[in-house]
């Protein structure tokens, strides 16, 4: 799967819901108090604010600003003209914004698999890992996403660890001069995939032993591969260098599934998050509409305190 393709086509295919609800009936003020910084730092992404502040991602990133958000993510950084990663760098400066994670360079799922220890492989991941320095110097970027590809069933997968293990430690000795953490993501796309859980990513964090080798902990692959996840993510709690949220079924904002987003995030919090939360995921109603109860759905959310 394209990360990028799919949190594009479900910002533009959002599916029309009911919007008489308490939710929405709070989002369609525009008081000061609604745009105060959340108590976390949520990050959403290009697209997410086009109906309400247009196509330019400069634009919809001032508007994120206005109503609370004090980061973004861009997965496709690496993608973006040099010229603009520096204009986009320049724009979070001056509002005191952060930069998530965008996607390492040829490090999506199944593009490439650092398992089998095949050298043209290798040769793509620290490659992307030169990229991504560069990248990050641009747009003041200091996370970069990595899955490690799928699995190779012909090998024993203690072997495939090892072999995920030496090709990551080669890619953090190129990322940590510079004080760029690649964080691996286990996911829920594809069985193939060898990143499955966070257990099996923290052992491959302890073994890399890096700084620059941390967790992607994304809630909603996790809720859907492991479930349990306040409890795990404890488990695995010095390894996560970043969080993405995504409500489960569905892939869209919190309050649309099953998952008890306020209690997430209140747990986050009281362990003494200070990270970006990633808002990788799609937007329930379509419009300017959908995307006002997006932060409405954000803000009750936020309301832990």
């Amino acid at each position: 799967m394209n990360r990028r393709s799919f949190v594009k086509n479900n910002v533009l295919t959002a599916t029309a819901l009911g919007m008489g609800t308490g939710l929405w009936a709070r989002s369609s003020g525009t008081t000061a108090a609604a745009d105060k910084p959340f108590n976390l730092d949520y990050a959403p992404h290009d697209g997410m604010f086009a109906n309400s502040a247009g196509k330019d991602f400069l634009d919809q990133i001032k508007y994120m600003y206005e109503r609370g958000f004090r980061s973004i993510e861009d997965n496709g950084m690496t993608s973006r003209t040099p010229e603009m990663q520096t204009k986009i760098g320049e724009a979070l400066a001056k509002l005191g914004m952060h930069m998530g994670v965008f996607v390492l360079p040829k490090g999506g799922n199944g593009a490439n698999t650092l398992a089998t220890k095949k050298q043209e492989h290798i040769d793509i991941f620290l490659d992307g890992c030169r990229k991504s320095v560069e990248t990050a110097k641009r747009c003041g970027g200091k996370l970069t996403t990595v899955v490690p590809g799928d699995f190779d069933r012909r090998l024993p997968l203690d072997i495939q660890t090892a072999n995920v293990v030496e090709a990551l430690r080669k890619g953090a000795a190129i990322l940590e001069p510079h004080g760029i953490v690649m964080v691996l993501e286990p996911l829920s796309d594809t069985p193939d995939l060898f990143l499955r859980t966070s257990a099996q990513t923290y052992a491959i964090c302890k073994a890399v032993n890096s700084p620059s080798c941390k967790i992607l902990y994304d809630i909603y692959h996790m809720q859907k591969n492991e479930g349990n996840l306040i409890t795990n993510m404890g488990l695995a709690w010095e390894e996560i260098g970043y969080v993405q949220i995504g409500d489960n079924p569905g892939r869209k904002e919190p309050t649309t599934g099953e998952i008890n987003y306020k209690n997430v995030f209140k747990w986050l919090h009281e362990k003494g998050y200070k990270g970006i939360l990633g808002m990788e995921h799609g937007i329930s109603q379509p419009g300017k509409a959908g995307e006002d109860r997006l932060i409405a759905a954000y803000r009750e959310s936020d309301a832990f305190m």
